[in-house]
């Protein structure tokens, strides 16, 4: 039997919900989106997905859905809403935007004040019992937002701000049960349907699992995917176990390069690739919000649809976090490190001197195109100020235009600089003939990040490791890219001291060395693999093993390993002491499809790196 599934927000939650004298209207799940899109990306901050007003500059089209009002009467109106530029300007932002109820446009204006999420008051309107139209109207194309909608007659009746209080108030209103009322069952519960993640399922699939993959975007493949566009880097199909990678030439693109058009990343490939699993049932648009624990063991993880916040309980013996932030790992309690370890704690000379927070950042890629006439983009300043000393003159911006290395991952902060940079190219160069006929073609919304939590294993890869090409009797996956550390450009910092927006790196070249499995699953989580970013490595040595036909390898022996759990009713950490063997001779024949894939990738083997020929597949 088929078990490929989509949850559908139109068979589950309703978009409003009344409860006493008032109605709550959850902005992403509106029947009619119009050019607003949902962002889930900050659900852990704020506690909620939103919808986001990406116009890059052009007004998008109405947001719009329909109301249910319980009884004729004169509504206050609050929406929940976020001035975004506020944490870099203190003034009023740009991401303006009305709300329309039925055919009345509320006089205030939106998201552009206050300095965090709150509950702006919208006015008052007279409605009817009965169904009404409500719309969000942008008003500046410059990314606004809204969490929520309020109406309630009751004068003070405003939805409480903190975060626990907020989060028992939606579900009281929307009328979702305190604990999930739906629950099912799998051998193996894969969180992220990035390449990792993908892999990961479609391995012990293949394998004999049942398997839930989670995915909290509507579209699979992570950075690769159309929505943030970063080609697949590393190299397949090397030993000592040359079977891992060729699973990844059945959906990966044929074309390479970053912050290109959408149709490059071939998303449809897939979402294809996935739907022919016959043992997987994605979840798509769900988030993982919670973990359900025995001793040190995951019982269960509870995911939230992004649209619709109906809620559902996963169990499996085995779980697997492919999230990259290492969300699950998190909420369970896993061991985990976050920045740069000193350079003493494992002998690594590329490692700083004393240990810090930064993290490689987050890069918002972005690319403007020649329209053939002249153009116009709006004055765009907010705490960020270009000059034709500090702009950058450019047309596009790939993995250099990188924010929260010092501090946080930064989205915004991404949007900021794009739009200040370039309104000043448009605006305010004197000499700007190169970007007349321009105007900004794709910028990203959803951000590419590169590191956050490392969760840690039974062992941590080092820098020694890589360096010596220190041989492991659970040899793995093969990392082939260089140790590609990202850090603040020197120049940018110069311009942009704290602000820094670009980023630059320096790459140590390797021999391709092959990652012990003790990489690969949680040292105090019984029964929690990893596969991706979030592996239990160094800084340093993420600086290698990142890229993602490398992580889609990690997948790959992760969905193996779990196979061989359910074989033998064991953990993880069994699978190293008691059928190593087995799992060697998995990997080393590998589960991807050996007929009617055509070999037509281009390997990106990472800087100048020249592996002996044995070894490379470039």
């Amino acid at each position: 039997m088929k078990r490929v599934a989509l949850l559908s927000a139109a068979l589950l939650l309703s978009v409003t919900a009344s409860f006493g004298s008032g109605v709550l209207v959850e902005a992403e799940s509106f029947r009619d989106k119009g050019g607003w899109a949902v962002d889930q990306q900050f659900m852990d901050q704020m506690g909620s997905p939103y919808l986001i007003a990406h116009g890059m500059g052009k007004p998008v089209a109405d947001a719009v859905t329909t109301v249910e009002f319980p009884e004729t009467g004169t509504y206050r109106v609050y929406v929940r809403t976020f001035n975004w530029v506020a944490p870099w300007y203190d003034g009023e932002g740009p991401g303006k935007f009305a709300l329309r109820v039925g055919s009345r446009k509320l006089s205030a204006t939106l998201g552009c004040t206050g300095s965090e999420w709150m509950w702006q008051c919208a006015g008052k309107v007279s409605v009817r019992k009965g169904p009404v139209s409500v719309s969000l109207t942008d008003l500046s194309g410059f990314d606004g937002r809204c969490d929520a909608v309020y109406f309630t007659t009751e004068e003070g009746d405003v939805p409480p701000s903190g975060s626990a209080e907020l989060a028992a108030f939606r579900k009281r209103m929307l009328g979702i049960p305190a604990t999930p009322q739906t629950a099912e069952s799998f051998d193996f519960v894969v969180v992220g349907g990035g390449i990792a993640g993908m892999c990961a399922a479609a391995a012990a699939s293949r394998l004999g699992c049942s398997v839930a993959l989670v995915n909290d975007r509507p579209v699979l493949g992570g950075n690769n995917s159309s929505e943030i566009r970063v080609h697949l880097g590393g190299v397949i199909e090397l030993g000592p176990n040359e079977g891992l990678g060729r699973m990844i030439r059945e959906f990966g693109h044929s074309r390479e390069g970053n912050a290109r058009p959408a149709e490059n990343y071939e998303d449809a490939k897939k979402s294809a690739f996935i739907a022919g699993e016959q043992n997987v049932k994605l979840f798509s648009s769900c988030r993982a919000v919670a973990v359900n624990k025995e001793g040190g063991r995951i019982k269960s993880v509870i995911v939230r649809h992004i649209e619709t916040g109906e809620e559902t309980t996963l169990e499996a013996p085995l779980f697997a976090d492919c999230t990259g932030d290492g969300t699950v790992g998190f909420l369970a309690g896993a061991d985990y490190r976050m920045g740069r370890e000193s350079r003493d704690e494992f002998g690594e000379t590329l490692a700083p001197e004393t240990a810090d927070r930064m993290t490689m950042g987050s890069s918002v890629q972005w690319y403007s195109v020649d329209t053939g006439r002249k153009t116009s983009f709006p004055t765009f300043s907010y705490g960020v100020e270009f000059n034709a000393e500090n702009c950058e003159r450019v047309t596009m911006g790939e993995w250099k235009w990188e924010t929260g290395m010092n501090l946080d991952q930064i989205r915004d902060f991404g949007l900021l600089v794009i739009y200040s940079n370039w309104s000043f190219l448009k605006n305010g160069l004197k000499d700007n003939a190169k970007y007349r006929n321009r105007e900004l073609g794709w910028v990203a919304y959803v951000a590419g990040k590169r590191e956050s939590r490392r969760l840690l294993g039974d062992y941590v890869l080092k820098q020694d490791d890589i360096d010596k090409n220190v041989f492991h009797e659970d040899a793995s996956f093969t990392a082939t890219w260089d140790i590609d550390l990202h850090f603040p450009d020197s120049l940018n910092s110069v311009r942009f001291p704290g602000r820094e927006f670009k980023a630059a790196t320096k790459h140590i070249h390797i021999y391709p060395h092959a990652v012990p499995y003790r990489c690969l699953y949680s040292r105090n989580v019984d029964n929690l693999f990893m596969a991706g970013r979030n592996i239990s490595v160094t800084h340093v040595a993420l600086g290698t093993v990142r890229v993602m036909r490398t992580t889609g390898m990690m997948g790959e022996v992760v969905g193996m390993a779990a196979s061989l759990c359910r074989k033998y009713d064991a953990s993880p950490r069994l699978i190293y002491q008691k059928h190593l063997g087995e799992l060697r001779r998995l990997m080393r024949e590998g589960v991807g499809r050996k007929e009617g894939i055509p070999d037509n990738q281009k390997f990106n083997t990472g800087g100048s790196l020249k592996a002996p020929r044995a070894l490379r597949n470039d």
